[in-house]
């Protein structure tokens, strides 16, 4: 076989969510007729397609195909040149293969999406809203992150203030806002600000919230103590202008009458007498961790339900993003593990595939870590106990990298779960949070690229001792060996409790592509 190819034009140049077109011409130099099939090698052939898919051509004369480029306009599409191939195979003699080679350029685009958490703050002396920066462009993006309001009345303290954040990726951006002046009686006041995301040569990006500051004293407290005060300038003022006169007479019959009417004191001195019995001991679990007839990691195939209400989900349920978290935890095991899910299942839904998995979970769970998820839950179910011992698989026994300062995607994986673990109602503010860490896991499972990392400070150690001292552990901050041995045997608080949902979008629904 005898094939002369030629690109035209070889290299070019398309802008994501538009397409383009560079013809492939073809000249048969060999003697006998054949047809040729086309086929797209390289990190763009998704984006490409050939037409006509087939083509013949007689020996000695010339023919050509079209190649059409249409990247989407998302991360997927990487900005900058990107080589590719076409390959091209004769059917009369298909090892003479060959590839006729180009050069794609996709242009560049930013786009950006922020959104505070939550979007309404409120204390005395600080609040601490966090700012959710999400680049959906396909080049990295480099922002400052600064505070305003109107009056100067808030200062800022933002971590970190510099961000790059990858394509496709996403960083949490923890602000402290702190009143410069005191309201100390009053009714609550609303401050608003923003919080602006500036990038080199674009107009700032202001996310705007609300500060609602409140007295530090109540209303009524002032009330009462001018009137207190108003009270005590007019007794002293009557008494000064009028001072009664007392005599001592009456006085000293009083003692006398008193000191009659006590009874002599005893001759011997009176021994009390002793206790009949000890009181009992106090139950050695935390508060909310017990439960009658509850067993660690035991449980067959009869368990109960676990709890009604509005968690947990059960077989049938969905299609939600929990669940899809679920299915990707479950799929992403080891090939060895006995409970990965292999099977094929609806995106988000607890289908029998999932369903099974689950059950092999957390019975293999539960008797490693003497674990609570069946008993807590229900066999198959897919409750707040469950969800959180899924979300610490992720670990083993090792918790040196989530310790004070680590900078790491274990962070994200540790505040997620103590997140849930200690999440007993879902309103707007936190479901919104807990669906983005639960996403994040997602994308950390199926998509290794777009992994995203967080430093371990103060706010996972407010978090790991609110749940300490929730599951009634040793309160200290730190992810310690039995702050992990509660995750992974699905610890939470309130154990045995369903949970109440009161935002308006829960459970959100399955994201395509994690």
């Amino acid at each position: 076989m005898s094939l002369w190819t030629s690109l035209e034009p070889a290299s070019t140049t398309v802008d994501p969510g538009s397409t383009a077109t560079v013809r492939l011409r073809l000249r048969n130099t060999g003697d006998v007729v054949d047809e040729y099939r086309f086929s797209p090698v390289g990190d763009i052939a998704p984006y490409v397609s050939v037409s006509p898919p087939t083509l013949r051509i007689y020996p000695g004369t010339t023919g050509s195909v079209e190649l059409t480029f249409a990247p989407p306009r998302t991360p997927d599409a990487t900005a900058g040149p990107n080589p590719y191939g076409i390959q091209i195979i004769p059917s009369e003699h298909p090892e003479a293969t060959t590839v006729s080679e180009g050069n794609l350029t996709v242009t560049p685009f930013t786009e950006v999406r922020a959104e505070l958490v939550p979007r309404t703050v409120k204390g005395r002396f600080r609040g601490r809203p966090k700012l959710a920066i999400d680049n959906i462009g396909n080049t990295k993006l480099t922002a400052s992150v600064n505070g305003s309001d109107n009056g100067d009345q808030l200062s800022y303290d933002i971590h970190p203030a510099n961000v790059q954040i990858e394509p496709g990726r996403a960083v949490f951006i923890k602000a402290t806002l702190r009143p410069r002046q005191i309201t100390w009686f009053g009714r609550e006041e609303n401050r608003p600000f923003s919080l602006d995301v500036q990038r080199s040569g674009k107009e700032p990006m202001a996310v705007e919230g609300t500060y609602a500051q409140k007295g530090v004293l109540p209303r009524w407290l002032a009330t009462f103590l001018t009137i207190l005060l108003g009270l005590v300038i007019a007794f002293v003022a009557l008494w000064f202008a009028f001072k009664p006169q007392v005599r001592s007479m009456a006085t000293e019959r009083l003692k006398e009458a008193n000191a009659a009417a006590l009874p002599p004191p005893p001759s011997t001195p009176v021994t009390p007498p002793s206790p009949s019995a000890s009181p009992p001991a106090p139950d050695s679990k935390g508060a909310g961790q017990s439960k009658p007839g509850a067993g660690g990691g035991g449980g067959s195939e009869e368990e109960s339900d676990g709890p009604h209400g509005p968690l947990p989900w059960r077989p049938g349920d969905g299609p939600n993003l929990y669940v899809q978290f679920a299915q990707a935890r479950l799929s992403t095991f080891t090939d060895s593990n006995p409970c990965k899910l292999t099977a094929q299942y609806t995106l988000g839904k607890m289908d029998q595939p999932t369903v099974t998995a689950l059950k092999c979970f957390q019975k293999a769970n539960d008797k490693r870590y003497d674990g609570l998820t069946v008993d807590s839950d229900g066999l198959g179910n897919l409750g707040r106990s469950t969800m959180t011992a899924l979300k610490f698989a992720h670990f083993g026994t090792d918790t040196s990298s989530v310790q004070p300062g680590q900078d790491n995607a274990d962070v994200l994986w540790m505040t997620s779960a103590v997140l849930w673990a200690d999440t007993e109602e879902f309103n707007d503010s936190n479901a919104f949070g807990v669906g983005l860490y639960t996403r994040s896991d997602s994308i950390y499972l199926l998509t290794p690229k777009y992994r995203s990392h967080a430093v371990a400070g103060q706010q996972l150690a407010d978090l790991i001792g609110r749940y300490q001292r929730d599951v009634g552990l040793t309160v200290t901050g730190k992810a310690n060996a039995e702050t992990f041995a509660a995750l992974h045997a699905g610890r939470v608080k309130n154990q045995y409790a369903p949970g109440t949902v009161t935002a308006k979008d829960f459970p959100p629904p399955p994201v395509p592509g994690g």
